[in-house]
């Protein structure tokens, strides 16, 4: 039976050389990527003209492919110059996902469960991803789930294979009413939600859980925790219990997909978006168009 594999937005992707229209085939059943999941990727953001933190992006998949075992095979300015080459390829009228891929075809030579390193690929693919709504904000939950830790899997690595865990917290939380959910490490305590950091304010006082090693502490939130300490706010990484998010004056995310935004409901407690959250929303963006890479 055929399957439709053409994708559902306009798309481009770099492999081998060449610049191809939609989504090609690449992987087939022997690959090691779909055998045993030795995948990498990471995701940057273009619109406006302006792709924010584009090389930080690039260099962190280089991070990601060694962390797992695999060759970077690009370095970050040849991944960070076909990106905007490929960005041209679009009418500019809807924002751009930016996507770096490694992956391992073969098998290492002593065990054929470890990647082989000289068999990596990589491909880059942009697709037209509009931003998400960043002002009325998502509802979250309190997922059942928990993040892992590095020593059972490569948290330190944006790896594929860590995705199903985010997955099942996702459609869990969906199927109870809410579209997103907070997420535990294997302690109890918060660490993120099931697509992004998160951060809460109390009091004037913006938290938010210290990078421990079972969740990606994301180039995003890097920059926003940056921009709103030189704005004089006062930011705390801590380790942060589910009961401090219950009682939050506002809670809002942060992650490369749609950057800053609200969170309006936790479980049966209804949120106003802040005006600490509205102020981190307005530095992003003021700097992403001030400072950001440009075309």
């Amino acid at each position: 039976m055929a399957v439709d594999t053409s994708p559902r937005t306009p798309t481009w992707t770099y492999v081998d050389g060449e610049w191809i229209s939609g989504n090609p085939p690449l992987i087939g059943p022997t690959s090691h990527a779909m055998w045993l999941a030795s995948t990498v990727f990471d995701g940057a953001r273009w619109f406006d003209g302006i792709a924010p933190d584009l090389d930080l992006h690039c260099q962190r998949i280089n991070r990601s492919a060694d962390n797992l075992g695999l060759k970077a095979t690009m370095s970050a300015e040849e991944i960070e110059g076909l990106a905007w080459e490929g960005v041209k390829k679009f009418d500019g009228k809807t924002a751009i996902y930016v996507k770096p891929m490694y992956w391992a075809e073969h098998g290492a030579p002593f065990s054929v469960v470890a990647p082989d390193p000289e068999s990596t690929r990589f491909v880059l693919c942009l697709f037209e991803a509009p931003m998400g709504d960043g002002h009325t904000g998502n509802s979250l939950t309190v997922s059942p789930f928990r993040r892992p830790t590095n020593e059972c899997m490569p948290t330190d690595a944006k790896a594929g294979c860590l995705y199903p865990n985010n997955a099942r917290i996702l459609a869990e939380a969906n199927k109870r009413g809410f579209e997103n959910a907070l997420v535990r490490d294997m302690l109890g305590n918060v660490a993120e939600t099931g697509s992004s950091n998160v951060f809460m304010v109390k009091d004037g006082v913006v938290f938010t859980p210290a990078a421990n090693h079972t969740f990606l502490a994301g180039i995003t939130r890097h920059r926003v925790i940056a921009l709103l300490r030189a704005e004089g706010f006062e930011v705390v990484e801590k380790t942060m219990t589910l009961e401090e998010f219950q009682s939050a004056d506002e809670i809002f995310t942060s992650g490369n997909y749609s950057k800053v935004v609200p969170v309006n409901r936790l479980d049966d407690r209804n949120l106003q978006p802040g005006p600490v959250t509205a102020k981190a929303r307005e530095l992003y963006f003021d700097w992403a168009h001030s400072n950001a890479n440009q075309a």
